[in-house]
């Protein structure tokens, strides 16, 4: 059984006093596993935030060096940074966070036969990503392993988040049934950062079971007007990846 040591209960007290928090959430939060895939924007903070909080183990993956145009959304990194590995210079930034966590670095593209390997242990998985190919990939990995899913995506000063469990809530496919047109999209570091910090507040009220998450629903921000709206979103009965899936998800998440 996992305890807390006195350094952790000092470092995380100002969460463990929440009445709806407590050492035993601290404990199922220490022990917990998340999948970040990429290391940008999103996954940036996300990382980042999650770390701070406690999350046991961070399991990241990204294929990319860290390059200049980075640097005006990409958190995790400095200028002494570049050309460095982004999964292997984001564990050491993390890890120096917090030293209590355990940080698993994976320098390589995901695919669909590697997934099972990067993915061994999580409880659920941030989807940080730049492409909708590649989305659909960890996607249907998601939805039949039966594995939370936290969806975010950016473009300019907006934003859009979801919390994806087929078959209690839609998938990706569902939400975005084709993938948006390639090439450079703008990006505010501000607004993308808004993004990965609710990446993060979603996972940590899976793992530590508190609050409500975006099931069925789509979280779309405006940071040109600063302003939230709240969208449902409904499963596609015809859709390609999770129309068959009817079963409860795989045990196992919290």
């Amino acid at each position: 059984m996992i305890h807390l040591t006195q350094n952790e209960l000092e470092r995380y007290r100002r969460q463990i006093i929440l009445p709806e928090w407590g050492e035993a959430a601290q404990e199922r939060l220490k022990s917990s596993s998340v999948l970040i895939v990429g290391l940008g924007g999103l996954g940036g903070p996300a990382a980042l935030y999650l770390a701070a909080a406690g999350v046991g183990e961070l399991r990241l993956v990204d294929s990319d060096r860290v390059e200049l145009s980075n640097l005006n959304r990409q958190v995790l990194y400095s200028e002494r940074r570049l050309g460095e590995w982004k999964a292997h210079s984001a564990a050491e930034t993390i890890q120096a966070l917090n030293s209590n966590i355990r940080v698993v670095p994976f320098a390589e593209r995901m695919d669909e036969d590697n997934l099972p390997r990067l993915a061994a242990g999580a409880e659920i998985v941030l989807d940080c990503l730049d492409n909708y190919e590649t989305r659909y990939q960890l996607n249907r990995f998601c939805l039949h392993q039966g594995v939370p899913l936290v969806h975010a995506a950016i473009w300019g000063f907006t934003g859009q988040l979801s919390f994806l469990q087929p078959p209690e809530t839609p998938c990706l496919r569902c939400i975005v049934p084709q993938p948006s047109s390639g090439g450079e999209f703008p990006a505010v570091g501000a607004a993308v950062g808004v993004m990965g910090c609710l990446q993060a507040l979603e996972a940590l009220k899976y793992l530590v079971g508190v609050g409500s998450n975006l099931k069925g629903k789509l979280l779309y921000f405006d940071g040109d007007e600063l302003s939230f709206h709240l969208i449902e979103a409904r499963r596609n009965p015809n859709c390609p990846d999770c129309s068959n899936i009817s079963a409860s998800p795989a045990p196992g998440g919290r």
